[in-house]
């Protein structure tokens, strides 16, 4: 799936799109199934931190967020493939980022390669510490799958977690 943004499509637009675009991409495979897809786009001011997929791409937007606070717009959608039923939220997450040292990036990247990761963040391992503060309804969410919002669209199918 081409994770290209829209023209002047916002972050968290893309990030809905891509999430319910996944999720429909599993239905002819599942034709009665609950289906998940999840999305993530960073972004700070205007300019948007995808996935880098290079060590060079990631050493860049690392140096561009050092000491910034960027937002993390993750979707996530549950599809119900039998009744083409779609539930869909959006979790922002505001990341403000410590004063980053050159050592500091190269080190991280070199053992974490978080070059699938939008913004360069792998906050689940090493990258927690490149962050300051974390400021949102949903920590699960800044992973890239809001637990909390799926755990409530799960209830609502008639399938709840607990």
């Amino acid at each position: 799936m081409d994770e290209a943004a829209l023209r002047d499509e916002t972050p968290e637009a893309t990030a809905l799109r891509l999430a319910v675009g996944k999720a429909r991409s599993l239905r002819e495979a599942f034709t009665d199934a609950l289906l998940i897809g999840s999305d993530q786009v960073a972004s700070s001011g205007a300019e948007r931190f995808d996935k880098p997929g290079t060590h060079e791409k990631a050493l860049a937007q690392l140096r561009a967020l050092s000491g910034k606070t960027a937002r993390f717009d993750t979707a996530v959608a549950l599809l119900d493939s039998k009744t083409d039923e779609v539930q869909s939220r959006v979790v922002a997450c505001r990341v403000t980022f410590r004063p980053l040292e050159e050592r500091t990036i190269e080190a991280y990247l070199r053992r974490e390669k978080p070059y699938d990761c939008a913004g360069s963040a792998k906050v689940e391992g090493l990258g927690i510490a490149l962050i300051e503060r974390i400021e949102t309804e949903d920590p699960t969410s800044l992973i890239g799958l809001p637990l909390i919002a799926l755990a409530e669209m799960l209830a609502k199918a008639g399938l709840p977690v607990v």
